[in-house]
């Protein structure tokens, strides 16, 4: 073989041997940089005191219509809504912090898809945001959730990496 095409493979055979120990590291550490202070913030605005008092905004936020339509009176809101606002907002302080820990990364990574789903259909249904189409413009909405989808899958894929609650308490 070429000495070149050797030193390539010889390279890149020693990359994709240690990809288990960084692709999960890279990822967390990204969704740290890029998305975790983004749902830690959007949680603090969803409360009002206490994680059982919900704010205006997070009425506002998750069901924006019928807030709007009783002019984000948080006493108008219904058992279901304040019982999907509390569990939105729990998920939204949880999750991020279980991956910035890497513990129980696979199952809070199928948790934030889930949160993202619910996020966009609120975003598109209740806020009127226009949803895209894929590679069209970076800055559209489903552009955007596809890249942090592919991010949390990596994660269920892979798992923690070496620098995690998982790893250190043997959870696969």
């Amino acid at each position: 073989m070429l000495p070149p095409i050797s030193a390539h493979n010889e390279i890149f055979d020693r990359i994709d041997k240690k990809s288990d120990l960084i692709i999960p590291t890279l990822a967390r550490l990204v969704f740290f940089a890029v998305l975790f202070f983004y749902y830690w913030n959007s949680a603090m605005l969803k409360i009002d005191g206490s994680i059982f008092s919900p704010s205006a905004g997070a009425f506002g936020q998750i069901f924006p219509k019928a807030a709007e339509a009783v002019l984000y009176d948080v006493s108008q809101m219904t058992i279901f809504q304040r019982i999907v606002i509390f569990f939105g907002t729990v998920a939204e302080f949880v999750l991020p912090v279980l991956l910035l820990v890497g513990l129980f990364t696979r199952l809070a990574s199928i948790g934030m898809i889930g949160f993202i789903f619910v996020q966009t259909l609120v975003d598109v249904t209740g806020h009127g945001v226009a949803l895209g189409k894929l590679f069209d413009n970076p800055q559209m909405l489903i552009d955007q959730r596809t890249m942090w989808v592919f991010l949390f899958l990596v994660l269920i894929i892979k798992g923690a990496g070496p620098l995690s609650l998982d790893r250190l308490l043997k959870i696969p």
